[in-house]
């Protein structure tokens, strides 16, 4: 859906820039950059895996730049194909990731990278700490943010200890964004029942396993809360909203298919509280917990970069956090505006599997309003079809068998 009419002009001499690593050609998060900006008549380019990626059938995608990576390449090579790409669009770029290896690489090489792009001057070493599920622990720690019981073993042997005391279910997820790539523990957020199945596990993880197992907040004493916000070199807020995930796919654990906007003015404080402490300069996307138990919100994840789901949100001057990124990186003023609460996202090739399994599993989201003020689907557009009918063509045979993989392996917490 397009936006409705904005109350701001763009740099249309400035382009934007989609910049992701790895084979992730669905990415619906990218498609919605460059319907933001394109929308408003800024050059659009991506980095893409192929030339059939339904990023690149985008109408306002000016050039796909067909480039497949792994993620797990030499640093410096990447560095090198950006700075390749850079001197091909010929101008200075807004650049950005889509993904954290992206958002780390940007990061701690600014200085080869600060003559071709525009991006937002972040300390160089958070990002790579933000996306460690180890070192957000720890800050969550250092600046007394709620997050769940943590456990970082670094040798099989510390599995097994941890194994005799644990209280289960937990939670088990890859600890380093970029180890992910080459040597993942698990394939996910893993809902770990018991002891056996938990040393089933680790025995593929060798004597190094590069897991956090994690407290389990039980659904039914829980709701999940997205903040999604742009940061400026003050870490200001110069764009906040605040929504509920209805459902993700996996269930309760993997990517949202389902969520509104929802006024929360206490997950706003503490989301721009805990930014400030650290300092960070950028787009955030924050995936937090509500726990009924004891009544706070823990942190779960720390994304130093856009969420695929930032088109949820929107200010009543049409503003998104892509958008105020690339005003305020191109000198012009964000304006500002109350985000249009009860707006919903709907993720339409996950959704329907996670309505499914929801609805067996009895789960409901309190603070869900009963009906949308509006709906964004994240690949019907009526003024730029090509990306659905691309991602159609790409999903049908292997969606449907990765779907059925990630249904296989939630499938326990779905039944409990």
């Amino acid at each position: 859906m397009a936006s409705r009419s904005v109350l701001f002009r763009a740099d249309r001499d400035v382009p934007g820039l989609i910049v992701k690593f790895g084979n992730y050609p669905l990415h619906h998060g990218g498609v919605g950059a460059i319907r933001s900006l394109g929308r408003l008549g800024v050059p659009m380019y991506a980095i893409t895996e192929d030339r059939w990626t339904p990023a690149a059938h985008s109408r306002y995608l000016k050039h796909a730049f067909a480039w497949p990576t792994t993620g797990t390449e030499e640093p410096e090579a990447l560095v090198d194909g950006l700075l390749r790409i850079g001197r091909r669009i010929g101008r200075p770029a807004v650049l950005i990731p889509t993904d954290e290896e992206a958002a780390v690489l940007i990061a701690e090489h600014q200085k080869e990278l600060g003559d071709l792009f525009l991006f937002p001057p972040v300390t160089p070493e958070l990002p790579r700490r933000l996306a460690s599920k180890q070192g957000l622990h720890e800050l969550c720690v250092e600046h007394g943010v709620p997050s769940p019981a943590s456990a970082f073993p670094e040798t099989y042997a510390e599995v097994e200890d941890f194994a005799r005391y644990a209280r289960f279910p937990v939670v088990a997820k890859n600890r380093e964004a970029f180890v992910r790539r080459h040597r993942p523990a698990v394939p996910g957020t893993t809902r770990i029942e018991d002891r056996a199945h938990l040393m089933a596990l680790a025995r593929g993880w060798g004597e190094r396993p590069g897991v956090i197992l994690q407290e389990y907040l039980p659904r039914e004493h829980a709701e999940d809360w997205i903040v999604h916000a742009y940061f400026d070199e003050n870490s200001a807020p110069l764009a906040l909203f605040t929504g509920v995930k209805v459902r993700s796919w996996p269930p309760h654990a993997g990517m949202t298919a389902n969520a509104y906007v929802v006024d929360n003015p206490e997950l706003a404080a503490l989301a721009e509280q805990f930014v400030k402490r650290i300092g960070f300069t950028g787009i955030v996307d924050l995936d937090l917990r509500f726990d009924r138990r004891d009544g706070r919100y823990k942190l779960l994840d720390f994304n130093p970069r856009m969420g695929a789901q930032f088109r949820l949100f929107e200010n009543e001057a049409g503003v998104d956090v892509i958008r105020a990124q690339h005003l305020h990186l191109t000198g012009r003023r964000v304006p500002e505006g109350e985000q249009r609460a009860g707006r919903r996202y709907v993720v339409e090739n996950i959704d329907l599997p996670a309505l499914i399994a929801y609805r067996r599993g009895g789960y409901t989201t309190p603070h869900a309003p009963e009906r949308p003020s509006g709906t964004e689907f994240a690949w019907v557009a009526r003024d730029d079809p090509g990306p659905f009918f691309t991602m159609m063509a790409r999903f049908v045979r292997p969606g449907a068998q990765h779907l059925y993989r990630l249904w296989r392996s939630s499938r326990r917490a779905v039944t409990k």
